[in-house]
């Protein structure tokens, strides 16, 4: 590979900027920086309680991205943009400095503007101009309100604790690889319930998990954002793919949720926890301050800590009084339907070495299209550590093909009203 390398001076010189831009990025923790102090849940939820129900107030400290800034223009402006990895460093390093300037804006309105720029909004139109994010996640949370909880099966009712699901998952992913590769520690701080870096997956730990949590867990966090991490991290010519880009964020999301639809470890339940996020993530841009959007949660059925949880999510970074949203809460139906469709693409072209090359690190769908000649000759290398599910080509075949020929069917053709369904 270094020879590769070497021999390219194209290679060569993008593998030089991509070197510049993770030292440049190391800092812009976008998530971790955006986290609300320690203790506010704890206060927030007391007051509560005591009916003294009164807005956080939240300090951030101020940032100085400017140099960093600067030196990302540079690595854009040099990257060649006819040229596969340099389309990739000049989109990567201005998603970079956008989330940098985000970072320079928290508390204030700006934020919102920024975080637009790199996650989207509630109201754009999902791919093959469909519905737009906030409608599908309308339908979602309808139909979860329909069903009847007494249909489910009793052992979906019975949760685990953080400390219960951190030995499970552990076992989990020390039998997958061999040895311990990814440690799985419990984090009282997490915002989420559960996060996912290369080599450590972390647990909110005053979260109950259900069965399903721990297949989602396994299949979203843990066989999709860690092992993508992984391998990005072995990519000698492009070691930027181990880094969490915001650019890569709506892909990643969407291909971890598809994972966990795939395998069948989705429940409606999830369906509608990550739609109630898009709709506070709208009322918030709408006006809604703080206490209306943990009312909201309140009302849709979640518990006191989770609610806040839940709100907090959409106030990261931002002012909590309404009128601003920190939107990465959008990307996650947006980006299902996104890899969703390309999946079957990928199926109907007898493209689907591009679904394997997806994990071989942190890239959009557009990046490993484009990628295709360089993971063909070598320059970038496939996957080492892919789920059990993509690398069963057959299996994941037939469902996709059964999926490409089930959508040409319209349901509202066969069924009407209270008329017995017709087939």
């Amino acid at each position: 590979m270094q020879g590769t390398t070497t021999a390219d001076p194209a290679i060569a010189h993008h593998a030089a900027l991509d070197a510049r831009m993770v030292r440049a990025a190391r800092g812009i923790r976008l998530l971790t920086l955006t986290s609300w102090p320690a203790g506010q849940e704890r206060c927030f939820l007391d007051a509560c309680a005591a009916g003294r129900l009164a807005l956080p107030r939240i300090e951030y400290p101020r940032h100085d991205f400017g140099e960093v800034r600067t030196e990302l223009e540079a690595i854009a402006a040099a990257a060649d943009p006819d040229h596969p990895l340099g389309q990739y460093l000049r989109e990567s390093a201005r998603s970079w400095a956008t989330a940098a300037q985000l970072l320079e804006s928290l508390g204030t309105p700006a934020v919102t503007q920024h975080s637009v720029r790199l996650f989207g909004r509630p109201d754009e139109a999902l791919p093959g101009d469909g519905p737009s994010a906030r409608e599908a996640a309308r339908h979602f949370i309808s139909i979860a309100d329909e069903l009847d909880r007494e249909l489910m099966a009793p052992a979906e009712h019975i949760t685990v604790s953080a400390t219960a699901l951190q030995l499970q998952l552990q076992r989990e992913l020390d039998n997958f690889f061999g040895e311990r590769v990814i440690e799985v520690e419990l984090d009282p701080e997490l915002i989420s319930k559960a996060a996912a870096g290369a080599t450590r997956i972390r647990l909110r730990s005053n979260a109950a998990f259900s069965d399903y949590d721990r297949d989602q867990l396994l299949q979203h966090e843990a066989f999709v954002h860690s092992l993508t991490a992984l391998n990005g991290r072995e990519q000698p010519v492009l070691p930027s793919l181990g880094l969490s880009s915001p650019r890569s964020t709506e892909t990643q999301e969407g291909l971890a949720t598809f994972a966990e639809q795939i395998t069948g470890s989705i429940d409606i339940g999830r369906m509608k926890r990550i739609s109630l996020r898009i709709e506070a993530v709208d009322m918030a841009l709408g006006g809604a301050d703080f206490i209306e959007v943990f009312r909201y949660f309140l009302d849709a059925g979640q518990a006191a800590e989770e609610s806040f949880a839940s709100a907090q999510r959409v106030f990261r970074g931002v002012p909590v009084t309404g009128g601003a949203a920190f939107t990465k809460d959008t990307v996650y139906l947006r980006g299902l339907v996104s890899v969703h469709t390309f999946f079957r693409w990928a199926l109907r072209e007898q493209k689907l070495q591009l679904c394997r090359w997806l994990f071989a690190g942190k890239m959009t769908l557009a990046d490993v299209q484009r990628f295709e000649p360089l993971f063909a000759d070598g320059v970038l290398e496939p996957a080492r550590w892919m789920p059990h599910w993509i690398t069963r080509a057959n299996g994941l075949a037939g469902m996709l093909a059964f999926s490409l020929f089930a959508n040409r069917i319209r349901l509202d053709a066969i069924a009407g009203g209270s008329e017995p369904l017709q087939l």
